[in-house]
């Protein structure tokens, strides 16, 4: 019995020696992860990686994880050829393949948001145009044209926004107010109505639906070999 039990003491004392090691091994793949992350991204702070799964060890063995959640702040896109900052995107990858010393990983697949401010959205529209939310999951678009005999017209539309080809922003205004003036409509869409192509997002990842809040545009990711880093 004394045998039996000194041999339960140096199993459960292993044990938690194996589970201290493998918390301070994920904890430090994680900070590896995220540095190489927000250097590949040229991001200004630091994302934040959780690695999940238990034991770390063993999928490091393997060389695949099972699961990396990140989160991250002021990333930067392009759209229609202008810069548009991407507030913050929150992002879950399964079945991540190391490659190297974490120098390149690839999610077999991934799933995630992205939040873009109206203010940043605002800049990747026309000039002179300014966004906010307009109640029921409309944008609220205000532009001004100048229109013959009645001079300068100020006006809002409620526009909705949706994504094409899993890369691009269209953003269209329900109703245009004066469309019953010759020209108007056409004047006013031209500064209120537009497409944004997104990219400079992550290889692999593409968009899949866009829906207008109040604290900005919300954007539904997925991909299929989604480059982490590298």
């Amino acid at each position: 019995m004394r045998a039996l039990r000194i041999l339960l003491i140096t199993a459960v004392v292993l044990g938690g020696l194996f589970v201290l090691a493998d918390r301070l091994a994920v904890k430090y793949a994680e900070s590896e992860v995220a540095d190489r992350v927000k250097a590949s991204r040229g991001l200004s702070s630091t994302p934040e990686v959780s690695i999940k799964g238990f034991p770390f060890l063993t999928q490091v063995a393997g060389r695949e994880l099972e699961q990396v959640d990140i989160g991250l702040t002021g990333a930067e896109a392009s759209a229609g050829g202008r810069a548009v900052r991407i507030t913050e995107m929150d992002a879950s990858l399964r079945d991540v393949r190391i490659q190297g010393n974490f120098d390149r990983a690839i999610a077999a697949t991934a799933t995630g948001t992205a939040r873009i401010s109206y203010g940043d959205l605002a800049a990747a529209a026309q000039e002179d145009v300014t966004l906010a939310y307009g109640d029921d999951g409309k944008v609220k678009l205000t532009g001004s044209i100048e229109v013959p005999v009645l001079g300068k017209i100020s006006e809002s539309v409620l526009s909705t926004v949706s994504v094409v080809d899993g890369n691009t922003l269209r953003v269209r205004a329900d109703k245009v107010p004066g469309d019953s003036i010759p020209g108007v409509e056409g004047r006013i869409r031209e500064r209120t109505d537009f497409d944004r192509t997104i990219s400079g997002l992550p290889t692999g990842l593409s968009l899949q639906k866009a829906e207008a809040t109040a604290d900005g545009l919300r954007i539904s990711l997925t991909g299929k070999d989604v480059a982490l880093a590298g």
